[in-house]
């Protein structure tokens, strides 16, 4: 019984899947496959025979993307509509990672997994029309939605905001974003409950679909910095001032959703899951950073 995670073993979520120690996960990703190419990734489901894909892969550098559409498009859209044709054609449930940013923000409350996306970024756009091809290949699919991960490796705000403490009096911090901070820990942990429930149970058509998967709670850049330099300061780290400013005053290249809290009320009810307060999530990933 095997487990292939594509994306290999360096990302966020990568990481926290490596972590779990769970000897029926496979990796693979670069250099050894290409995800976009359909002849290595048919050569990886001849070789490997998984009976669950879960795919960690994405273009996530937001503001790359807006001048490097092609990629873009590529890794978030095509390389994961190759993956869910072989899931179709192996009869394999597929498991893929999404994101708030298919939102544009503009609601003024959580979104549900029924809201049309709209997203106002290639980056978003490309994660949108990656879900849609996914399901059209393999209906058999989970697409997990997330948001703000972050955790206590690779590169991530609670980590930058950490280390920016540690060496500046004063930091400045948008505060009038809202979203859902989700440690990849737990994310990790709420994929495995699906997983397992496949693997047990079979395929089961009322589980097809999209799903909001993100930390309990929501904050906002300004909020998330403060709980996370708030907890360095339990471990002896000079906590600095930190004030909060408009996005305005952070200009970005792609625009950032003002808004994109998700509702994960789906979630629970179908799967039971519920993933922890990000509150208790970021204290747990700070006090992993100083005990290490």
């Amino acid at each position: 019984m095997s487990i292939l995670i594509i994306g290999g073993k360096d990302g966020q979520l990568a990481t926290s899947f490596v972590n779990l120690k769970d000897n029926r996960l496979k990796f693979l990703g670069r250099p050894e496959l290409d995800f976009t190419n359909a002849d290595t990734l048919k050569s990886a489901f001849e070789g490997e025979k998984p009976e669950l894909i879960i795919n960690t892969a994405a273009w996530t550098a937001v503001d790359a993307a807006e001048t490097q559409q092609e990629d873009a498009y590529l890794v978030n859209r095509d390389g994961p509509a190759q993956l869910a044709k072989l899931c179709a054609v192996h009869d394999v449930p597929f498991i893929h990672v999404s994101t708030d940013y298919v939102f544009s923000g503009d609601k003024g409350s959580p979104y549900f997994e029924t809201d049309p996306v709209s997203p106002n970024t290639v980056y978003g756009a490309s994660k949108a029309e990656g879900e849609e091809a996914i399901l059209a290949a393999q209906p058999n699919s989970v697409i997990l939605r997330t948001a703000w991960v972050y955790s206590a490796h690779g590169k991530n705000f609670v980590r930058t905001m950490i280390n920016a403490g540690a060496k500046n009096p004063a930091l400045k911090v948008v505060g009038d974003q809202h979203g859902n901070p989700t440690c990849s820990d737990d994310l990790a942990w709420a994929i495995m409950q699906i997983a397992d429930r496949y693997l047990k149970e079979g395929l089961n058509p009322e589980w097809n679909g999209i799903y909001h998967a993100v930390g309990t709670g929501d904050a906002t850049w300004y909020g998330l910095a403060v709980e996370a330099l708030q907890q360095a300061a339990l471990y002896g780290q000079k906590m600095p001032e930190v004030t909060a400013i408009k996005t305005e005053d952070w200009p970005t290249p792609a625009k950032r959703p003002q808004d994109s809290r998700l509702n994960t009320d789906k979630l629970h009810k179908v799967f039971n899951i519920r993933l922890p307060k990000w509150q208790d999530s970021v204290a747990k990933v700070v006090k992993t950073l100083f005990q290490a």
